[in-house]
Formats: C-alpha cells, structure tokens, sequence
C-alpha cells in the first residue's frame, strides 16, 4: 500500500509539473511574461538543479563540500567550448559539461572523500578556488577577460534539465544505493562494519552530484553572454550550501523550497543594492534562529500530505471504529 501511494505521488507530481511547464510556456510564447520574469524562472530552475545535486552530497551522503562552485564552473567552461570552439549542438554541449564536470568529481572525490568534516570541506573548497585561477590564467577562454557564448538556455531546456535531476536523485535516494548512502550519513562506522563500501558510495554520490552542477553549469553559462572566472567564486558554493542548509539537511523538497524562495528574494532586492544582503540575512538569522532543523528538516513535502491524510481518516478505537 505504501509503495502504491508513493507511484501515485510520483506520477501526480510529473503530471503537476509537465501543466506548470505547459502554462509557464504559454505565457512566455504569448508574450505575456517579460524578459525579467523569465530570467528569474531560469534562475530558479538552475538553482534548484544546483540545490537538489549538493542535496545528495551534503544532505543524503553527509559528506560536508563547499567547492560546488567549482563543478560548475568546469560545466560552465566545458560546454562553452563544445559551442563556441568546436560548434558542436547545445545537448552536445550539456550533456560533455555534465561529463567532465562528473570526471573532476571523481578525480578530486576519489582521494579527498577519505577525508572527513572540516578537513573535507577545507579540500573541497580548495578545489574550488583552483579550479577558477586555472581558468582565469587560461587565455584559451579569455582568461580575466571571460569567454563569450551564445545564448542557448531557454526555458525548455532548464525545466527539462531540472526535472531529470529531480527525476534522478529521488529514485537514486529511494533506491539501495541511496540507503546505502543514508546509512553512511547516519553512521559511517556501522555501514562500514555492515559491509557497506563506504568509499565508493561516497565518491558514487559525489560524481553524480558533480555531473548534474556540470549541466547547471552549462545552462548558466548559455544563459549570458559572457562568463567570468569571477562569477565561480568560493562565495557562490557558499550560496548552494545555503540551499540545502535552509531547506534542511537530508530534505529534497526542502532544498527545491529554499532554492526557489531565496532567488527570488534575492532577484527582486536588486533595485536596493545598498540593503539587498543586509535583508538577504536577516531572512536567513530569523528563519535559523526559528527553524534551525531548516524549512523541512529531515522531511519531504510526501510526509505533509500523508500526515494529513491520517488527520482526516480519524483514529481508531479498540473496536475498529472511527473515532474524532
């Protein structure tokens, strides 16, 4: 019965999603929606693939990253050469970006995931930052300078992108391999003495991860027309990891939430550069002090809806009847 409810959740949720795409859509061809709004949708769609991939790093697989900016500058460069050096197609360019973005993750996951806590968010980061110096040393992509790219990203293509990483992570998370991963979130030791190859199910959740941050990073960069080392800053792997810290550590939908609720504070306080950070904290100290389990905790947004589900059915007494 519960796998049944779970089918059904799913499916109602693709239907929900392929409607909101269809209506975003036709309001986009109609002309209905100005540049603006548009742009903030792609952002939106970009950040939550970005949130739901460091999701499975941090929240499932406990491994603390914050070089994330750094997988997805390699996708940014990447697919910005496949389209504008060997002016190969766009999915070419995307699905190459995920690639070698996914090939860093497994060259700097493989020995660094040996590494726990801080000494594994210290090594993270430091791939991060040298990932940038070497592209903004590389005068192949412009150097300082950036690289120029075509505008690629349409909203298709990002709403079709996020919902795979969706698609991917969920079934990899309820799958053994995610529970295998959980476990060694929970207690590394334990699944280590159960059996579990700790190692490679660290470095399985980290290449994943990686290669989806690669994709993102190839509708970001398609989405302008210049891209810059600058842009792939260790401040921008810290704005991923508020993602998935806010929406709360081991909660997907928590990390949708939180990925789509502070793009859009941060797009509309643009016109007030001098206090856009100041409120942007603010909405992160209150929310910490008042919620600091995050949005959702440990939970999915599927736990609310069958909690109220059993709300509504009543409790059962001693002899089977429904009582208030």
């Amino acid at each position: 019965m519960a796998i049944f409810k779970q089918a059904k959740f799913f499916w109602a949720s693709i239907v929900v999603s392929l409607v909101l795409f269809a209506v975003v859509q036709f309001l986009i061809t109609g002309g209905m929606l100005n540049l603006f709004y548009v742009n903030t949708l792609v952002f939106i769609a970009i950040n939550i693939i970005l949130a739901v991939s460091l999701h499975l790093i941090i929240g499932i697989t406990g491994q603390f990253s914050i070089g994330h900016a750094g997988f997805l500058a390699v996708g940014a460069y990447a697919s910005g050469i496949i389209t504008m050096k060997l002016e190969l197609p766009f999915v070419t360019a995307l699905i190459i970006g995920g690639l070698v973005a996914a090939l860093a993750g497994f060259i700097i996951g493989f020995p660094s995931l040996r590494l726990k806590g801080d000494y594994l968010a210290i090594a993270t980061l430091g791939f991060g930052e040298i990932v940038r110096i070497l592209f903004l040393n590389l005068d192949y992509v412009g150097g300082a300078s950036g690289m120029q790219v075509n505008h690629l990203t349409t909203w298709p293509w990002v709403f079709g992108c996020m919902l795979v990483a969706i698609l991917v992570i969920v079934n990899f998370t309820n799958s053994t391999h995610g529970r295998a991963c959980i476990s060694i979130r929970e207690d590394e030791t334990a699944a280590d003495a159960m059996g579990i190859n700790t190692t490679y199910y660290k470095v399985t959740a980290f290449v994943i991860g990686a290669f989806f941050a690669g994709v993102a990073g190839g509708l970001y960069a398609h989405n302008f027309y210049i891209i810059q080392p600058s842009n792939f800053g260790f401040l921008k792997s810290f704005d991923i990891l508020i993602f998935v810290v806010l929406g709360g550590l081991g909660s997907l939908s928590g990390s949708v939430i939180s990925a789509i609720l502070l793009t859009v504070i941060s797009t509309f306080l643009q016109d007030y550069p001098e206090t856009r950070m100041i409120i942007y904290s603010l909405v992160l100290i209150v929310v910490m002090l008042y919620r600091p389990q995050g949005l959702m905790g440990t939970k999915e947004i599927t736990s609310v809806f069958s909690r109220g589900q059993k709300l509504k059915g009543g409790k059962k007494d001693g002899k089977g009847q429904t009582v208030a």
